[in-house]
């Protein structure tokens, strides 16, 4: 079971919901300095301690992210900074 796992419905066209979803992997990346690349029309993204993905759905966002023991602590921080970020972009 993923230590945070986050779905949002949108009604952008599959195209515009990856360039946000690009935009909100920006932000992670930048707070939490991962590296992320594109499979299909999923975002992976990782660092140490942390592996994750946005999957990219023609009406759905699902955010999922295994978070290390270490990092288990900042779990609320990390899931709030990914819900905001949704947020933004998805409203």
């Amino acid at each position: 079971m993923p230590s945070i796992d986050i779905s949002r419905p949108h009604a952008k066209s599959l195209a515009a919901a990856r360039k946000s979803v690009t935009r909100v992997a920006e932000h992670i990346a930048e707070k939490f300095e991962v590296d992320s690349a594109w499979q299909g029309n999923t975002l992976v993204f990782r660092r140490s301690g942390v592996d994750g993905q946005i999957e990219v759905q023609p009406k759905t966002i699902r955010v999922t992210v295994e978070l290390g023991f270490l990092l288990l602590a900042i779990r609320s921080t990390v899931e709030r900074e990914i819900r905001r970020y949704l947020d933004e972009e998805f409203g």
